[in-house]
C-alpha cells in the first residue's frame, strides 16, 4: 500500500442481502449483482471517488467467499485496489473496520479513512461532495464522524442520529443516536426537525479511530492487531490471522464506538442516498413510468399500477394489480407485496429450512469463480448437466472426482484437456470422457471465450467432491 497522507477509502463487502431474494443470495450478493447491463453496487463504490484527488486506491474489507467477485469485479472497471483483506469469520462491523485501520496504521497512521458499505448506492453529486469535505475537515480536528441523510420520510427501516451543537468546521456533536423507530415517533423527529438517518458511513484519522477504539473495547484492538500482525498474503489477498480474528467481540461500530465516544460528530446533508435493503427501497431508487411501474427486462402492465418488474428472461404480463413485486430468474421467482417487502427475509429461510429449496437460497443457476463458471442446465437422479465457460488463458484446478465420471463437449473456443498423464487440443463439436478417479484439468489457451456442456454422471455429485491436487487460485479442496 502506498504511503499517502489522502483519504482512504475502506469497503464493507461482507453482506449477504437476503432481503432482495432471488436477485440476491448468500454465495452471490446484492453488492455484486448487475442489473442488465447496470454496473453492480460494489462497482459503483469503488468507482465513486476515483475522480476525487484526495483519494487513494480503496481497501476492500470481505471474506473468502467473496474474494474472487471482488477481484474480478474492480478488474472490469479498470480500479486498482490498495489491498484486499478477508475477514475468517464474522465479527459485526467494528472488528471489520479496525482491521482495515489496523493495517493502513502500518505504513500510514496519519491517514483519513472513510468507511463506506458495498451495497448502498448514493449519487456523486455536489452535495455529496460538500459533506465529504467537512467530514475530512472535521476528522483533520480529532473528530470521528459519521454521515447523516436529511430524512425525505418518516422511515422506520433506519437509525437516526440527532444532532447536537454547531462545529467550526460545519459538522454538528451528535447528540443522540436513534434505533430503528415505531411510525409515530419517526414522524415527531421528521416534525421537529434536526434529525438525519444514519448512513452507515463514517470518515476520521486512522490514528484517531484506533485509540478510542482502545479507550472502549481493547479486547478488540489487541486481537485485530494480532490478527494483522500474522496476516498471510495469498496471490493478491491480505488473509487475517483466523484464531486471533476469532479472539474479537462481535459488535457494530457504532455501539463499540460511535455511541459512546464524546469525539462523534456528525455531517447531515441532502445526499442521494438508500441502502437498497429491500425491494421497496429498490422501487423508490428507480424511475417509473406514469402508472408507478418500474420495470427492467421485458413487462406488459395492462389496468396495473405501482408494480415492479425485473426479469432477465421470461416475458412478464400484469392485469389489473397493485403494489406488486415481481422478481423473475431462470430458476425462481418472487411475487411479493410491496408493502410485505421487509418479509422477503422470511422466505429465504423457508426456503433453508426445505432440503428440496436450500440451494435457491444458496446459489444462482448460474455460478461464477475466478477461470470463468458454470450454469447448471439439468439435475436428474444420478445425474446433472453443466454449461461451462472458461476465460481466455484461465484455466480451472488440477482434480479428481471419487464418486463420478464427466463427459466433456465443446461447443464454441478450444479446449486444452488433462486427463493423467496425456494432455490434447479439442475444439467445437468435439468430446472427450473422463473417468471416475482420474486426474484432470481443463484450460482454455485461446483468446475467445470457451463453452464446454458437461455431462456428470455418478453416486453424489455435489461441488464438495472435488479434490484439488494443484490451483492457480490459492483453492484448497
Amino acid at each position: 500500500m502506498q504511503n499517502n497522507q489522502g483519504v482512504i477509502p475502506v469497503i464493507l463487502c461482507g453482506g449477504s442481502g437476503t432481503r432482495l431474494w432471488p436477485l440476491s443470495r448468500s454465495e452471490a450478493p446484492k453488492q455484486f449483482t448487475k442489473i442488465g447491463n447496470e454496473t453492480s453496487l460494489f462497482q459503483k463504490a469503488i468507482l465513486r471517488h476515483q475522480s476525487n484527488e484526495h483519494y487513494t486506491r480503496p481497501i476492500i474489507i470481505t471474506n473468502d467467499a467473496y474474494r474472487f467477485q471482488v477481484a474480478e469485479q474492480a478488474l472490469e472497471v479498470g480500479v486498482e485496489l490498495g489491498a484486499i483483506i478477508l475477514e475468517p469469520a464474522s465479527r459485526n462491523t467494528a472488528p471489520a473496520i479496525a482491521a482495515a485501520v489496523t493495517f493502513i496504521n502500518k505504513s500510514n497512521p496519519d491517514a483519513l479513512v472513510h468507511v463506506l458499505p458495498s451495497d448502498h448506492l448514493i449519487e456523486d453529486n455536489n452535495t455529496y461532495r460538500d459533506a465529504l469535505n467537512t467530514a475530512s475537515e472535521s476528522a483533520k480536528v480529532g473528530y470521528l464522524v459519521t454521515f447523516g441523510v436529511t430524512p425525505n420520510q418518516p422511515a422506520t427501516g433506519y437509525g437516526y442520529i440527532k444532532a447536537g451543537k454547531k462545529l467550526a468546521t460545519g459538522a454538528s456533536e451528535v447528540a443522540q443516536f436513534i434505533e430503528k423507530p415505531e411510525l409515530d415517533k419517526a414522524q415527531a423527529m421528521l416534525d421537529e426537525g434536526g434529525y438525519s438517518w444514519n448512513s452507515g458511513m463514517f470518515l476520521f484519522s486512522a490514528k484517531d479511530f484506533m485509540s478510542e477504539l482502545g479507550n472502549f473495547q481493547p479486547e478488540i484492538t489487541d486481537a485485530v492487531q494480532q490478527a494483522v500482525d500474522k496476516a498471510e498474503t495469498d496471490f493478491d489477498f491480505v488473509r487475517l490471522h483466523k484464531t486471533a480474528f476469532e479472539a474479537s467481540p462481535s459488535i457494530s461500530v457504532d455501539y463499540a464506538v460511535f455511541e459512546v465516544t464524546q469525539k462523534a460528530a456528525v455531517v447531515s446533508a441532502e445526499i442521494t442516498w438508500s441502502d437498497i435493503g429491500s425491494w421497496d427501497a429498490f422501487y423508490e431508487s428507480r424511475d417509473a413510468d406514469y402508472n408507478g411501474n418500474v420495470t427492467t427486462g421485458s413487462a406488459t402492465f395492462v389496468g396495473s399500477e405501482r408494480n415492479m418488474v425485473l426479469t432477465d428472461r421470461h416475458h412478464v404480463a400484469l392485469n389489473g394489480v397493485s403494489g406488486l413485486t415481481v422478481v423473475a430468474n431462470d430458476d425462481a421467482i418472487l411475487v411479493s407485496a410491496m408493502e410485505s417487502s421487509e418479509n422477503v427475509k422470511d422466505v429465504v429461510s423457508a426456503l433453508k429450512n426445505n432440503p428440496e429449496t436450500a440451494i435457491l437460497a444458496k446459489e444462482h443457476k448460474t455460478n461464477y469463480r475466478p477461470w470463468g463458471g458454470y450454469t447448471s442446465i439439468l439435475n436428474g437422479d444420478r445425474f446433472q448437466v453443466k454449461k461451462l465457460f472458461v476465460k481466455p488463458g484461465k484455466k480451472l484446478s488440477l482434480q479428481k472426482h471419487h464418486h463420478r465420471s464427466e463427459h466433456w463437449v465443446v461447443v464454441s473456443g478450444t479446449a486444452e484437456v488433462t486427463i493423467d498423464d496425456s494432455v490434447m487440443t479439442l475444439s467445437e463439436n468435439q468430446s472427450v470422457y473422463i473417468p471416475l478417479g482420474a486426474v484432470h484439468r481443463l484450460a482454455n489457451p485461446g483468446k475467445i471465450l470457451l463453452e464446454v456442456i458437461e455431462v456428470q454422471s455418478g453416486s453424489y455429485l455435489g461441488e464438495d467432491d472435488i479434490i484439488r491436487i494443484q490451483d492457480d487460485f490459492g483453492r484448497g479442496n
